[in-house]
């Protein structure tokens, strides 16, 4: 067997404006754009990434943005809530930040012992800020949001299914035991201290999940590129169907759906976000995988514009 998996490489959702959603995740939350490029599978849309101040593994929330995409509808077969690591200390600091920006905020409630404030993006994305004391100093970026108070990285997904039994044996495969449970919520833990966390939610009567803007496309985990090939074992063993590696430039990634229908991807910590460039420059400009690049013109004249500040510097 492969070493444990110790949390999440990234989670990927669906936006709509991709202004709207750069200002929101940087202005709003204080992450930083730290790569901005195209789909690789549909290079007419961007694939923006926020994380850290180096978009480290376990901080990396990304979009797909389409401008004309229609609301979906989060539910069963998908991860149904995103969640973000703040200290204790900032809990209060963020219910009035996200209050006096407008978001759309529920009343901060408790979970497994950490105050939990939920929240949503402007197309709808289910977001939670989860405080606690043993949250990481991580490397916060230079904007908006003082250090202290900054978004770490991911907490924990939520993960909704009819039925929880295959997902909760295959991250016990994974190295993620299960610690908690409080009525249809099972918690599974991992042993890194971001994204190290998995909820998985038996909801058998609730309503299916519909793709679209403000829904998770996939739930990413990091992996060592010496380790990946065996994961793919892993993973056909369990009676699922991975992919081939697939090489996305600063990563390399197994994809595979589960029983219940989540996407779920293996990603490589290597070789991160400046395979192309620098750490100052991050986000920048776009960046393109090699292939794409004799279609540059073509593809930049097909993107709306995006203009975001530089608060990272």
């Amino acid at each position: 067997m492969p070493a444990d998996i110790p949390g999440l490489h990234h989670v990927t959702a669906i936006g709509s404006d991709p202004a709207r959603n750069a200002e929101f995740y940087t202005e709003t939350l204080g992450l930083r754009l730290v790569k901005r490029s195209v789909n690789q599978d549909d290079p007419s849309v961007y694939h923006l990434f926020y994380g850290d101040h180096g978009g480290s593994p376990g901080t990396s929330m990304t979009f797909f943005t389409y401008p004309d995409v229609s609301p979906g509808r989060p539910g069963t077969g998908q991860a149904t809530a995103v969640s973000f690591l703040i200290p204790a200390s900032a809990a209060d600091y963020w219910i009035d930040r996200l209050d006096d920006a407008g978001v759309d905020t529920d009343r901060p409630r408790e979970r497994f012992g950490d105050t939990v404030v939920p929240f949503r993006d402007p197309d709808g994305l289910p977001l939670e800020l989860v405080a606690r004391t043993d949250a990481p100093a991580g490397d916060p970026p230079v904007g908006p949001v003082p250090a202290d108070n900054a978004i770490r990285g991911f907490h924990s997904v939520t993960i909704s299914l009819a039925d929880t039994e295959r997902m909760a044996t295959l991250l016990e495969t994974m190295g993620f035991d299960e610690t908690e449970t409080a009525g249809d919520r099972r918690r599974f833990e991992g042993d890194g201290d971001l994204g190290y966390a998995v909820d998985v939610r038996a909801v058998p009567d609730g309503p299916q999940g519909r793709p679209g803007a403000g829904t998770v496309h996939h739930v990413a985990f990091r992996v060592t590129r010496e380790e990946q090939s065996e994961w793919r074992d892993v993973l056909t063993a369990h009676g699922l169907r991975p992919t081939a590696v697939v090489d996305r430039k600063w990563f390399e990634s197994v994809y595979a759906r589960t029983a219940g229908g989540v996407r779920l991807e293996y990603a490589t910590t290597e070789p991160g976000y400046t395979a192309d460039e620098t750490l100052d420059t991050l986000g920048d400009r776009l960046v393109l995988p090699e292939r794409l690049e004799a279609r540059r013109e073509e593809i930049e004249s097909g993107l709306p514009p995006l203009d975001v500040s530089a608060t990272d510097e």
